[in-house]
């Protein structure tokens, strides 16, 4: 197996984002691409990464592969990609073997683990409402949200997608119509609201690095999916259990 890619933040940011969430993961090499499915130790968050064959400049790979390793040290070597470097992954003797390529070459070999748990599996999810905005609004809303609470509601009718939180004694909300830049599709004639974890959603919206624009799906009291991707190239979705009402 080798893997080489030109553009080293698809990797560098994406694995950084994922470290946020998850300490150890499986990843799975097949010729369509690199795939990573994940829960957090906590169960709340579920993190979905495809990193397609076409994003890389070589891919060579005789059979499907899966490798565990820990992220943190993963994110660690990929910090040390300069923005013009040549990223390289091969396995050698049970360990990964990550070149940088720029100006001079460096390379780290990095452990393969043993992870005792279950290969993940994405669950099948019904969504009655599909909003597609610019990843700075809903970064700022986000923001917004989390000077007043911990967590913040997501009420959307057609047309129109508010997002609520409360504090104590203090309350935002945040009031996004739809426009050239921002769809907003609801199937129900009625109001639908769920609540979710600010500190979840400020790990998650960092995937605005890897796109300009962000699919919001959710349900009333339902778990939430957001994703992330630049066609042809890569797709990183959450999905995020929702906060009951009488936390």
């Amino acid at each position: 197996m080798k893997l080489t890619l030109a553009e080293p933040s698809y990797i560098k940011d994406s694995i950084t984002i994922i470290s946020e969430l998850v300490n150890e993961a499986r990843f799975k090499i097949t010729k369509d691409g690199l795939e990573l499915i994940a829960m957090d130790p906590a169960n709340v968050a579920m993190v979905i990464f495809k990193l397609l064959s076409s994003a890389f400049t070589e891919y060579d790979i005789k059979e499907d592969i899966q490798i565990a390793i820990n992220l943190n040290n993963l994110k660690q070597i990929l910090r040390r990609a300069n923005s013009n470097d040549m990223v390289s992954l091969e396995l050698d003797n049970n360990k990964l073997k990550i070149q940088l390529k720029g100006s001079t070459t460096r390379t780290f070999n990095l452990p393969i683990i043993e992870l005792e748990e279950k290969e993940q599996k994405v669950p099948d999810l019904k969504f009655p409402v599909n909003i597609t905005m610019p990843c700075s609004v809903l970064n700022e809303s986000i923001e917004d949200a989390s000077i007043v609470g911990e967590s913040l509601a997501f009420e959307a009718e057609p047309k129109k997608f508010n997002i609520t939180a409360e504090g104590d004694l203090s309350q935002v909300k945040i009031e996004i119509k739809e426009d050239n830049e921002t769809k907003i599709n609801v199937d129900s004639s009625s109001k639908i609201r769920s609540k979710y974890s600010i500190e979840y959603l400020k790990k998650m919206m960092g995937a605005a690095k890897l796109s300009e624009k962000v699919d919001i799906k959710f349900n009333g009291d339902y778990p939430l999916k957001l994703e992330y991707k630049e066609v042809d190239k890569i797709m990183l979705s959450f999905i995020l259990a929702p906060r009951v009402e009488n936390d």
